[in-house]
């Protein structure tokens, strides 16, 4: 009885002209457009929370990453953020076809969901560039607080285009974390010192070494042979060569017969372009710089008018507090201060090629919103001549 049954309901169905338009099939230019919109969507969820591609764009990570490397990055290492601004152009960053591709509504505060770990000290880490929340786009889109201290804030807004954007619309970053929070960072001599200790130098780093000739060339044919790129003439009179040097590289080229010295550079004079922009109480350098304290989530600083340029980004920009310093008192938010407890944690980050590294020196430290992820393995790399073949597939230590 049961079967009857059954063989008549499936006669009926066969017979309905409404099922018949549910079975109807999809046109190609429909197939293409679903599997098109499915694609954008599960490509989306898996460079959002999963891994995404980045390309190195500048030699500051010279010769650990260089120049057009492409790699992917890690979002799962400590744990994918969530996104604040999530109505975009897919697959943008701020901009298409010189227009900006994101809504600021829907904003959303910071939330990381669970990861592997946390940021640790040697990681390579993706992030938003700090300094990248305003621009200049007339400039290339220049680190509008640059301008501003190389300008003046006047000159810059009458020429320039001003924008401001949030923490995930920034530009990408790639750097070495050097200093975790907590730790207590100083630069002496162009190494840097953690806690109190040196911090071991990446093999593949690049540092600025001034050659001295006894009037003789260098063959480019041997350098390219040890893999060091060819000079650029520092004092052409006295045959005086810049290079951009591994520590094996100095080593090598340490042998040539036709060397007088060699010397590695070392910037000893007050730079004030360095953080915190303020050569009145902090008379640091690109490699003489610190001490310095990268604060923790739940740590207390005592702050004063002596101090207050390390942290004032820090407690008004990334923490939303006002901030004001009447009378030689600080102020937050209406109340005076004389210490201030971190809401996150912050980072330390510098590039390997350190004397040709635009980084933390200048700019300070990594909110922990800013952290995209951790760079992973390069999947494709190349230079004038190709391929480099032996970069593909590489991890990134």
């Amino acid at each position: 009885m049961h079967l009857k049954f059954w063989q008549s309901r499936s006669r009926g169905e066969k017979d309905d002209p409404a099922d018949k338009k549910r079975k109807k099939k999809k046109s190609v230019v429909r197939e293409w457009l679903d599997a098109a919109i499915f694609a954008i969507i599960a490509a989306t969820i898996i460079r959002t929370f999963f891994f995404e591609a980045y390309t190195i764009p500048t030699p500051s990570m010279e010769k650990t990453l260089l120049v057009n490397d492409f790699l992917f990055v890690n979002k799962l290492s400590y744990g994918p953020r969530v996104p604040m601004t999530p109505l975009a152009v897919p697959f943008t960053l701020n901009t298409v076809l010189g227009m900006k591709s994101y809504s600021n509504w829907p904003h959303f505060g910071y939330h990381r969901l669970p990861g592997f770990g946390k940021v640790k000290r040697n990681d390579v880490v993706v992030f938003n560039f700090p300094d990248g929340d305003t621009v200049a786009l007339e400039n290339g889109e220049d680190d509008y607080y640059r301008m501003v201290r190389a300008y003046g804030r006047d000159y810059v807004h009458k020429n320039f285009t001003i924008v401001s954007r949030p923490v995930d619309r920034s530009e990408n970053y790639i750097k070495r974390c050097v200093a975790v929070s907590g730790d207590t960072l100083q630069v002496i001599g162009g190494y840097v010192y953690v806690n109190g200790v040196k911090s071991p130098v990446p093999p593949h780093s690049e540092k600025l070494y001034y050659v001295q000739t006894d009037g003789t060339t260098f063959n480019n044919d041997r350098l390219s042979e040890l893999g060091i790129d060819p000079p650029q003439v520092a004092d052409a009179t006295n045959w005086i060569y810049a290079f951009w040097l591994t520590r094996d590289d100095s080593a090598a080229l340490s042998h040539f017969t036709n060397i007088r010295y060699m010397q590695r550079s070392v910037q000893q004079p007050v730079e004030a372009d360095v953080f915190p922009q303020d050569t009145l109480h902090f008379k640091w350098s690109r490699d003489e710089f610190g001490p310095l304290y990268i604060p923790q989530k739940g740590a207390s600083v005592h702050i004063d008018t002596g101090n207050i340029a390390l942290y004032q980004r820090l407690i008004s920009v990334y923490e939303g507090n006002r901030l004001d310093v009447r009378n030689g008192q600080v102020y937050i938010n209406g109340q005076p201060a004389n210490t201030y407890t971190f809401k996150m944690n912050y980072y330390w980050m510098m590039g390997d090629n350190r004397d040709n590294s635009l980084d933390s020196r200048y700019w300070g430290f990594v909110p922990e919103d800013h952290v995209v992820g951790k760079a992973w393995f390069i999947w494709m790399s190349y230079d004038k001549h190709g391929l480099r073949w032996r970069r593909l597939l590489n991890g990134i230590h």
